[in-house]
């Protein structure tokens, strides 16, 4: 089976290539990636030298890359995004550009060349807030910020694609992702930071908002199960059930790292901050697939791989120092 993963270098994508190699012994792992601030080589350092592992360096918005990376690939999946709402607020062209631009490209290749099969890879935020209750994947999308927006796009591209050019398309809904090689802009990983240097924590607003923690590594079999199970043209939800207050998970991570909680800095919250995400999974149970990993033993262990890769996180957030500075100067 030859597997290409878009944005393999990546937080998901780097974890995946590792899965499929381990659980899929006769993959053929294509990696193609554009190496961005989220995305490093350092993240496949230790699979660079496998045989079945080829590494491509470019962006899925040009043509000509796409179109030599997918040629002859059994199997496309497809996880390159522009992925932080935060810098989407920022700049939203980014966003924008990769997250439909590049996703147009990805299909218009997959329509010359017909894989077996082309697993776009979403995101819960694409429907937007809920207060009770939960979405199933027939609930009408609602984005409320920039990266939403430009997921919503592209799940309904692939979708146009599947129907009007059979492009064998599955989409994939994960709730938030965490979990090793997370860049550190997001919340495990920049509060493990800030936290080892007793800096203060950044909480929005006043951390109650809600979500549904899944780790990186239940992900990669919820995906794997796609391969195997899923069917084309469908929509999967994939949630974990450990739905926390933002607090909550905040008060493990100082409590993981002996950190007190006077650390925790309330701040002005982000526009338009969605308060709670939550979906049904009945359709990945169908499937035969749950999550494996608890939430705060997944979290403990999350926390302590940071805290053992410092160097890690200080090469990655080096990368980002004027993106950081400008979006905290004004969450005050």
């Amino acid at each position: 089976m030859n597997i290409l993963v878009t944005g393999g270098a990546g937080f998901i994508g780097c974890n995946f290539v590792r899965y499929l190699l381990e659980h899929i012994p006769d993959a053929r792992v294509r990696v193609l990636d554009k190496f961005t601030y989220a995305g490093s080589r350092e993240n496949l350092a230790d699979v660079d030298a496998d045989p079945r592992v080829t590494i491509v360096e470019g962006d899925i918005c040009d043509v000509d890359v796409v179109q030599e990376a997918m040629a002859g690939v059994n199997v496309v999946v497809h996880l390159a995004a522009e992925s932080h709402v935060d810098r989407s607020i920022l700049g939203p062209q980014p966003a924008m550009q990769t997250n439909f631009q590049g996703t147009f490209v990805l299909l218009e290749a997959a329509r010359q060349t017909q894989p077996d099969l082309f697993l776009h890879v979403s995101t819960d935020e694409v429907y937007g807030p809920v207060k009770t209750g939960q979405f199933d994947e027939a609930a009408r999308l609602n984005p409320r910020n920039p990266y939403s927006a430009s997921k919503a796009g592209a799940d309904h591209l692939a979708q146009a694609y599947y129907v009007t050019y059979d492009v064998p398309v599955i989409i994939s809904r994960p709730c938030n992702n965490y979990g090793p090689y997370q860049y550190p802009e997001k919340l495990v990983p920049l509060f493990v930071y800030k936290a080892l240097r007793d800096e203060p924590l950044p909480v929005y607003g006043d951390g109650r908002q809600r979500r549904d923690w899944l780790h990186v590594t239940d992900y990669c079999r919820a995906m794997h199960t796609l391969l195997e199970k899923g069917q084309v043209g469908e929509v999967y939800n994939i949630l974990a059930g450990s739905e926390r207050e933002n607090l909550e998970t905040i008060r493990v991570i100082l409590d993981e790292l002996g950190k007190p909680a006077s650390l925790i800095k309330h701040v002005t919250d982000r526009p338009g901050h969605d308060v709670r995400y939550a979906m049904s999974g009945q359709k990945m149970a169908e499937l035969g697939w749950q999550p494996q990993i608890q939430w705060e033993e997944g979290l403990r262990r999350t926390v302590r791989w940071f805290a053992d890769h410092q160097d890690w996180l200080e090469r990655s957030l080096a990368r980002s120092r004027e993106y950081f500075e400008t979006w905290y100067k004004e969450r005050r």
